[in-house]
């Protein structure tokens, strides 16, 4: 896909669902997001974080 930037990345950690949105719109990926984020919060970041970094 192509490199996160700072603001990426801290968008994530502060709100991950809104991170992968900005990034990829309301694909499947939000939707992931999304959900590990409601079931907690640490797997929604690190999802968000991985996502967006790849």
């Amino acid at each position: 896909m192509g490199t996160a930037t700072f603001i990426d990345i801290i968008v994530a950690i502060l709100l991950p669902p809104l991170g992968v949105f900005l990034k990829f719109g309301c694909g499947a990926e939000f939707w992931i997001c999304l959900l590990l984020t409601l079931f907690g919060y640490i797997p929604g970041i690190i999802y968000a974080i991985y996502i967006l970094t790849q």
